[in-house]
């Protein structure tokens, strides 16, 4: 029986989820299917997932748009949500739904002066329920299926359920873990066969730091490196970019199905960092999703979230031990 989502969520264990939707009956959500293209819609997936990252206090850490499913590894930022003003989390919110006739009168300095005390209490509770929405997962994610299977069922002619019923989360527990799902997820492509190299995966967060990086430049879009993995997981990705790159180019050596030789001596910094043997690596970024089932990480830190969620299994253990040690 699935696990409630919010009982999946738990931000005092990680920051950090990875998420996969799919498409229901594995229709096309891209690619090109009895001759017809459905590609321009990959497009449509990034400039939402892009959009979003402005809207909600969560940040985007890796994404790849798929033929009939998408992966996204996010970073909830709670904190952020929290210090944001009433003002702002109406504004945020009004850019994706149209709100309720009081904050909209709020949002206008002309007619805000109209509003009675009781009216203003009224609305700064409306902003409350709104701000624990834009840190919450599940809003995350439904504000960006919900845009797509309407545009999708719109282009089709069609109606009914365009995703199955509840996307896949993962909780990312440690720095292994976070930094072997960014890798599976940005070199998905790679691994189907549809792009020959990392740089090459259009509609991948991957691509979108590559294109920024050659011009000197951070993705505005997407959650920074810190560069500093001692530094607190909340305040940036606990890597630098260049190790990062490194860590995924060496990758797709041996997962590249034209490259079958062996890369020789250069194994990323981060790698032996997080002290990941190359066979064991490899098989944690071509199998994540079958490695792990709600969270992902060293067998302490999956002990400590099956005890904070009340589980009686400690799920992923084996993985755990075989991986990341």
């Amino acid at each position: 029986m699935p696990k409630a989502r919010k009982s999946q969520i738990s931000l005092s264990d990680t920051p950090y989820y990875h998420c996969v939707s799919r498409c229901v009956r594995r229709a096309f959500l891209c690619g090109t299917e009895h001759g017809k293209s459905f590609e321009h819609r990959r497009k449509w997936v990034e400039d939402r997932i892009h959009a979003l990252s402005d809207v909600f206090a969560i940040e985007v850490c890796a994404y790849a748009v798929m033929s009939n499913h998408t992966h996204i590894v996010l970073h909830v930022n709670k904190e952020k949500a929290i210090a944001l003003s009433t003002e702002e989390v109406i504004d945020r919110w009004h850019s994706l739904y149209r709100g309720t006739l009081l904050t909209q009168q709020y949002a206008s300095p002309m007619t805000r002066k109209g509003l009675s005390e009781s009216q203003i209490d009224t609305v700064e509770n409306t902003a409350g329920v709104w701000r624990a929405r834009l840190y919450d997962i599940s809003w995350f994610m439904r504000a960006l299926n919900e845009y797509i299977a309407r545009a999708a069922n719109k282009e089709d002619e069609c109606t009914g359920h365009f995703w199955e019923g509840r996307f896949k989360s993962q909780a990312l527990l440690d720095e292994s873990a976070l930094a072997a799902c960014m890798a599976y997820v940005d070199l998905n492509p790679v691994r189907a066969n549809v792009a020959k190299t990392p740089e090459a995966s259009n509609h991948t967060s991957i691509q979108y730091r590559i294109r920024a990086a050659r011009v000197g430049k951070t993705p505005k879009r997407l959650m920074p490196f810190a560069g500093n993995p001692q530094r607190d997981m909340q305040s940036g990705l606990p890597f630098t970019l260049s190790d990062y790159l490194q860590l995924v180019d060496t990758t797709s050596r041996y997962i590249h199905p034209a490259k079958h030789g062996k890369v020789e001596s250069n194994t990323p910094h981060i790698q032996a960092r997080l002290g990941i043997e190359n066979e064991k690596w490899l098989t944690l970024t071509t199998q994540f999703e079958h490695c792990f089932k709600h969270a992902a990480g060293k067998v302490v830190h999956l002990e400590q979230y099956a005890h904070n969620q009340h589980q009686q299994r400690v799920h992923g253990r084996k993985s755990a031990m075989r991986l990341l040690g």
